[in-house]
């Protein structure tokens, strides 16, 4: 069993990792991704934080419910729903709060400063937020943040955001039942105890 735990977790690496560029990523992205990784090494954790709380006080996960929203869209953007579910099925989006409950301030604020930064940009090049825009609208920005030569001081909060959401999305899938059970072909063994996700209605619109 520890072995194939080690194996997994390579194989997020690989997969993850080096698809998003995590090599250049800065020190507040890297952070994210190192505590997405301790996350995903520990296959029994149950989710803490925001995401497991009844909110009998209230409050709200990190991301407000317009950033969960905005954050959803491009979850399932980068790993859309095909023949095996999407992102959105996973429930990234509650795993990546999770993440965020547990950074460090710092790098929480630059992820939630980049959430803005992409509603905004959206708002300048089409004439509304993120999650209102066409799809192909969508991923016309996306392209612009993914292109290699894109060295524009402008798009470099969009840019730095995007990769770590990049990696955040895949570890969050592939150490989800779905990912495991779908695209590992795990038998269930080494994913996690099912994310209940924020318990606030407008946070379950993927549902």
């Amino acid at each position: 069993m520890a072995s194939r735990g080690i194996d997994r977790r390579k194989a997020l690496r690989a997969i993850g990792l080096a698809g998003a560029g995590a090599a250049s990523l800065p020190l507040w992205a890297r952070s994210l991704v190192d505590l997405a990784e301790a996350h995903a090494a520990v296959p029994t954790q149950t989710f803490r934080g925001p995401m497991a709380d009844s909110f009998q006080d209230g409050s709200q996960g990190v991301l407000s419910q317009s950033q969960f929203e905005t954050v959803e869209v491009l979850t399932e953007l980068i790993i859309p729903q095909t023949d095996t579910a999407g992102a959105r099925t996973a429930r990234v989006t509650a795993f990546i709060d999770t993440i965020l409950s547990d950074a460090e301030p710092n790098a929480r604020d630059q992820f939630v400063d980049g959430v803005g930064w992409i509603d905004q940009r959206s708002m300048e090049l089409f004439g509304s937020r993120f999650v209102a825009a066409s799809v192909e609208q969508q991923n016309a920005l996306l392209t612009i943040l993914s292109a290699r030569e894109n060295k524009t001081p402008a798009d470099a909060v969009g840019v730095e955001f995007f990769q770590a959401l990049k990696s955040l999305t895949v570890t969050g899938y592939y150490t989800s039942r779905i990912g495991m059970l779908q695209e590992l072909d795990d038998d269930g063994s080494n994913y996690f105890n099912e994310k209940q996700g924020c318990q606030h209605a407008e946070h379950k619109t993927g549902n």
